[in-house]
């Protein structure tokens, strides 16, 4: 089973809320492997990353860093497109 993680800093003006919250959780759903993540910045977490709610839990902003961790099939194309939606979304 292949078992994949990164850390990233979110640099989305206002974090991760609503409307980034929802893609990022719609992309995370694409993919068959499960994945979690936590706020390293105030301890909360580990949460799924397919949950609207449970990523709001997180209370992610910007200058966040957050842990994601994928497990199962496509663990690393998972977690690279995250990141390339959390490098977009800042850009």
């Amino acid at each position: 089973m292949t078992v994949a993680s990164i850390e990233l800093t979110i640099q989305q003006p206002f974090g991760l809320h609503a409307r980034p919250a929802a893609k990022f959780v719609k992309i995370a759903g694409h993919y068959p492997c499960a994945i979690t993540m936590r706020n390293l910045s105030n301890g909360k977490g580990p949460s799924n990353a397919k949950s609207i709610v449970s990523v709001l839990a997180l209370g992610i902003e910007q200058g966040a860093r957050v842990f994601l961790r994928a497990e199962g099939e496509q663990a690393d194309e998972a977690l690279l497109a995250l990141q390339q939606l959390i490098d977009v979304e800042a850009g």
